[in-house]
């Protein structure tokens, strides 16, 4: 039984993801966490800061106590969040050319040249809109 466990949960993080092109939302990952682990969250997390990581904390200590429903699926709530907090911060790495060169912007202040990597579908690299994609500004 543990032998079993320990090989898919090597195979399940040795595989790529196929969720990797894709970001779930911060309000649909929310909305997930809200429908999965609402009660629990109202029972045994009153008083923690909503925020991410207090929250995680909070479940991740009373595990014990959390529905089927909760157990499965506020890990990849969490999960998500951090894929998207992860692939915004790509966007400058990715874009960098296009923001100096295309938007006339500085890599400095990624988040002012946006609307410019959005609305101008000429001259940005496919690895840029990629990441803009991800990100979810599109």
């Amino acid at each position: 039984m543990v032998r079993g466990f320990v090989t898919s949960v090597v195979l399940a993080l040795g595989m790529p993801s196929l969720a990797t092109a894709e970001t779930m939302s911060f309000g649909d990952s929310i909305g997930l966490l809200a429908r999965s682990c609402g009660a629990e969250i109202v029972a045994n997390c009153r008083g923690v800061n909503p925020d991410s990581t207090r929250l995680k904390e909070c479940l991740s200590r009373n595990r014990d106590v959390l529905s089927q429903q909760c157990l499965s699926d506020y890990l990849t709530a969490f999960d998500a969040i951090q894929k998207r907090v992860a692939a915004r911060v790509t966007v400058a790495n990715a874009c960098q050319r296009e923001i100096v060169k295309v938007c006339g912007g500085s890599t400095k202040e990624t988040s002012k040249s946006i609307p410019c990597l959005v609305s101008t579908p000429k001259g940005i690299s496919n690895n840029c809109l990629k990441a803009v994609d991800e990100a979810g500004y599109r």
